[in-house]
């Protein structure tokens, strides 16, 4: 027999090949369709177009209780299509959760008092029936701090009628957020009345009022509500404060307080900086990870498309949950949104490259080819960045380490090394058309595309730059400068690739491997140029201002 489980959302599943027989079972709704949803995972294709499945004993639950996204971004938000698509994604994943923020709804923030038009209503609707009947817990986001007056009793009577009618449409989970606003002014100068002059304190104690009084007098005495969710103005640090005091000592210990990290975009979060969390705001907190989110400057260009990685084994000891806040692109965020559901579902046995690659494999519907030409993809839009200089993820660790290899092959005199390095450069060029012809998933493609196009231009590059060497290497001038003409072009070309205009808020050339490839290129341009006699670049504003159009110069 297969061990059941008694944990929510668990399941189990017996495959018994001798008897013929499946036997799935579920603790509640959510396990039972989670039974399914493996079950569908261990049938392998067979011959004639027949489907095979192996015996199997399976007993599983999750580790953290709510898992999933957040649509938080600022930028172009998700489209009615995309957000069907994803709740019917975040099924096949198991992730429960999926929180509708999104900054650009003006209903959601800046006109956050105004109902919601007939149109957008029947939409959220649809949404909600969706997130039903796959077993996602549709949150309903509502974020008024930046025109709100606490002390207002027509302001929380316009909050409660916006909650009502998402209730009436079927929502059972609200968050309040109160991020990304200023406690150094009120709205309305009552508040100062109330609560006191605008600061830390008088924030928290009127953020406090409010809250207390959404989950006290609408989630509680509405059946079938869930806690309520807040994010608090101080998300993003571990320092204790006045407005973190109050918030331990006097927020409603239902209500989940959400949490960045260690700042807005952390380089990691271990199981002691969660710890001291859960102790800043007297509760276990509720993860918001910006992570793939590429809406601020140092994602300008780029794809996010590593797997999750350095959040530490055991955070589901103190953490509510974990939600991802995605890309603009929703299709294309599905390669994170995948691993950060395995991590969140059992964090103690993630394993961050068998994830990425069945992220991959999920995209390409299973095809061995597809998603090994994803995965050349995804290394080279691996760079995942911070706010400050230094990304948390490097860029291209796979090509990195195959062009360190190859430099010091090259420099032994190695005559494998150009061709051993060559057949990977032919993978980056190849992998568009193999990933257009095998990613099942066209919101993927559309996506990627710009990207897509970029890869195959630096893949021709960097095989242009080997022809380079390899004239070097046989003494052929005339081949070595045609070589790194069309080296120097296919680089041109594809540095005039941009992302889509009005898709996400900052815009920029598409970022392919950068710092990796590129770097390859200029090494080669270097070597061709001492091939030449020509004297080595160096960089003669390296640690003070730039002053003129180009701050390279020989050096004598």
């Amino acid at each position: 027999g297969t061990d059941t489980t008694d944990r929510t959302e668990g399941y189990a599943v017996r495959v018994d090949r001798t008897r013929g027989t499946i036997a799935l079972g579920g603790v509640d709704p959510a396990g039972q369709y989670y039974a399914v949803q493996t079950l569908r995972q261990l049938f392998v294709a067979g011959p004639h177009k027949r489907w095979r499945i192996a015996g199997a004993s399976i007993t599983d639950f999750p580790t953290m209780r709510l898992r999933g996204t957040i649509e938080g971004f600022y930028g172009s938000p998700w489209t009615h299509a995309e957000r069907l698509d994803q709740l019917a994604f975040y099924g096949d994943i198991k992730a429960n959760t999926y929180v509708y923020a999104p900054k650009d709804d003006p209903y959601h923030r800046d006109r956050w008092r105004e109902p919601y038009p007939a149109d957008l209503l029947a939409q959220l609707g649809e949404l909600v029936d969706t997130a039903t009947a796959h077993h996602v817990r549709f949150t309903f986001a509502l974020s008024p701090g930046t025109s709100i007056c606490y002390s207002s009793t027509q302001d929380r009577e316009a909050l409660i009628a916006k909650l009502q009618a998402m209730y009436d449409l079927g929502v059972r989970a609200f968050s309040i957020p109160l991020d990304d606003i200023s406690y150094t002014r009120w709205n309305c100068p009552e508040d100062a009345d109330v609560y006191g002059a605008p600061g830390r304190a008088a924030a928290a104690r009127a953020q406090v009022d409010l809250l207390n009084d959404v989950q006290q007098n609408f989630i509680e005495t509405r059946a079938g509500t869930w806690p309520l969710q807040m994010v608090p103005t101080e998300y993003g640090d571990l320092t204790d404060t006045p407005y973190k005091q109050i918030l331990r000592d006097t927020l409603d210990p239902d209500i989940l307080v959400m949490w960045t990290g260690t700042d807005v975009v952390p380089p990691s979060i271990t199981v002691e900086q969660a710890e001291r969390a859960s102790e800043l705001f007297g509760r276990n907190v509720f993860v918001w990870d910006n992570y793939p989110v590429n809406d601020y400057a140092q994602t300008a260009g780029r794809l996010l498309l590593a797997p999750y990685d350095r959040r530490e084994p055991g955070l589901s000891d103190h953490l509510a949950g974990i939600v991802s806040n995605p890309m603009n692109q929703a299709a294309a965020s599905k390669v994170a949104l995948f691993t950060i559901a395995d991590f969140a579902w059992n964090d103690r046995a993630y394993a961050r490259n068998a994830s990425w690659r069945r992220a991959a494999s999920y995209l390409t519907g299973g095809d061995v080819e597809g998603t090994k030409a994803l995965l050349v993809f995804c290394d080279l839009n691996h760079l995942a960045p911070t706010f400050g200089s230094q990304p948390w993820q490097p860029q291209a660790p796979e090509l990195a380490a195959r062009i360190s290899t190859f430099w010091e092959a090259y420099e032994r005199g190695d005559r494998s090394a150009i061709p051993r390095l060559d057949a990977y450069a032919r993978r980056i060029v190849t992998a568009p058309d193999t990933i257009r012809a095998t990613v099942t998933d066209r919101g993927f493609l559309d996506d990627a595309s710009n990207w897509l196009d970029a890869t195959e231009l630096w893949g021709k590059a960097m095989r242009a730059g080997l022809d380079t060497l390899a004239a070097i290497r046989r003494n052929d001038a005339d081949a070595a400068q045609d070589a790194r003409e069309r080296m120097e072009g296919f680089a041109e070309q594809a540095s005039q690739i941009r992302s889509v205009p009005g898709e996400n808020r900052v815009e920029g050339v598409v970022r392919i491997g950068d710092g990796v490839l590129d770097a390859f290129l200029d090494d080669v341009a270097a070597e061709h140029d001492e091939f030449l006699g020509l004297p080595p670049l160096v960089n003669v504003s390296e640690g003070k201002p730039a002053t003129q159009i180009s701050d390279y110069a020989p050096a004598y």
